[in-house]
């Protein structure tokens, strides 16, 4: 029985509302990981160094599938999107272009045999860095059928193993794409050397459909999407394979009895309603159960603050292993919650830029939280008000209103650190910019107090930092 490849590209996808952050993208890549899905498909790198960081540590949590990610045709981009990808346990590169007559001229620029020329280069580089290089013809389903099968040779003959044709219009019924997948073997016999994959827009509600008329010709890749806004519906294609994948003798890996409850997650995680300029895109992290005791050394509390994701200095790192060796003398654990607050307190202090001079807080379950703040930078008052979803949330978006800056809240803890009806509590915020978590600790008997201490104290690091690069 032959095994039918399922590729989510659900990162791929963009619209309205749709953002996930740095954590749910790695969330939601070991979730399709423990799904059994063969092929997890991520966004390209554009000039950041937040690509390459998600892609790397996309790659690292992936175990079993293949990661795919996307190289710019014509362009220097194998390389740098290599070194983001190496490390992946099944790594793979994709080379698109479009193949109509138009999408070649409005995309690309390009004329057919410039096109042609500029496929087989970007694909031959890439199989020199990946054994494992997919080429995908985009708009296929309305390119000139000759030049389709010259551009699908060119890429097989480079070292492509993967071939995916796309109907990017969405207009074909069923027994329309079964004809043109048919026709593509007869005019292309190299096909049969690879594996044929397929992607199909939604436009007409017949995406599902003809990609199991194409499997049924002997596609050997579905792409899909979890949370499908106009693709292929991996739960619907997944279920058809399972119910009548025996009428032509295919299976897939995807595991049937984890889909309702991994999908029901994913679904959970993408359509989360976030303002637009709110800071809490993660939401509140859960303690990954780890913990170090008094007998660890240096070493494994800088492995354990690089999992937290903290790129320390020799330093920082010094002086968190002795705030780290204070603490464990006095407890037989210490979580990596713990371990937060004590690189916040203890690495990259910097030199303050903003300064908290007054806030006001009106909130209320009949009223909107509102926030006026007042900060000192440079012997100047700044002033902001902001309503937000909570008290703090309100604080944060007046913060950035006033420093007119931006940064994914990565994560948010309160805890108490005292008892008693005048407690004091504990607030640790991670800012994450360019790919690079900052921490921040504040401490007062006002939670709300202590997340705006907690806020500008991650906030001046980040600022001190792109002051002196």
């Amino acid at each position: 029985m032959k095994t039918v490849r399922i590729s989510d590209a659900t990162m791929k996808q963009t619209a309205e509302g749709f953002q996930l952050s740095f954590k749910e993208k790695i969330e939601l890549a070991k979730l399709l990981d423990r799904l059994g899905v063969s092929v997890i498909e991520l966004e390209g790198i554009t000039p950041s160094r937040v690509d390459a960081l998600r892609i790397k540590s996309i790659a690292a949590a992936v175990k079993d599938s293949i990661v795919a990610v996307p190289v710019e045709l014509g362009e220097d981009t194998a390389e740098k999107t290599w070194e983001a990808l190496k490390d992946a346990k099944h790594p793979r590169l994709q080379v698109a272009a479009s193949v109509s007559s138009v999408q070649m001229e409005y995309v690309h620029h390009k004329k057919p045999e410039a096109m042609l020329a500029a496929i087989t280069e970007t694909v031959k580089v890439c199989c020199r860095f990946c054994a494992d290089t997919e080429f995908i013809a985009d708009d296929a389903t309305r390119s000139d059928p000759a030049f389709l099968a010259q551009a699908i040779t060119a890429a097989i003959d480079a070292g492509a193993s993967t071939v995916t044709v796309c109907d990017a219009a969405g207009v074909m019924l069923p027994e329309e794409f079964s004809g043109f997948i048919q026709n593509l073997y007869q005019s292309v016999p190299k096909l049969e050397q690879v594996v044929l994959g397929v992607s199909c827009v939604d436009s007409l509600s017949m995406a599902d459909a003809c990609a199991m008329v194409a499997v049924g010709k002997g596609a050997g890749e579905v792409k899909c999407a979890a949370y499908p806004i106009n693709n292929v519906n991996l739960s619907n294609v997944v279920r058809l394979i399972a119910a009548k994948g025996g009428s032509y003798d295919v299976s897939c890996g995807v595991q049937v009895t984890q889909l309702s409850r991994i999908v029901e997650q994913i679904f959970r995680m993408c359509q989360t309603l976030r303002s637009k300029s709110s800071p809490f895109d993660s939401g509140v992290q859960e303690d990954s159960g780890i913990f170090l005791t008094a007998h660890d050394d240096a070493d494994a509390v800088a492995k354990s603050a690089q999992r937290l994701g903290y790129d320390l200095s020799e330093e920082d790192i010094q002086k968190v292993y002795e705030a780290f060796c204070v603490i464990a003398s006095k407890k037989e654990k210490v979580s990596e919650r713990e371990l937060d607050a004590i690189v916040a307190s203890a690495a990259m202090q910097v030199p303050p830029t903003y300064m908290l001079d007054t806030y006001v807080i009106t909130c209320g379950n009949t009223i909107s939280s509102t926030a006026h703040m007042k900060l000192h930078k440079n012997g100047q008052v700044l002033e902001g008000v902001c309503v937000g979803d909570g008290p703090i949330d309100a604080a944060f978006l007046a913060i950035e209103q006033i420093t007119g800056c931006h940064y994914e809240l990565d994560d948010f803890q309160l805890q108490a650190v005292t008892e008693g009806r005048e407690a004091m509590g504990q607030t640790v915020v991670k800012l994450r910019s360019n790919g690079k978590i900052y921490p921040g600790k504040g401490i007062s008997t006002d939670i709300v107090g202590a997340g705006i201490q907690a806020y500008l104290s991650a906030l001046n690091k980040i600022v001190y930092e792109e002051a002196e690069a």
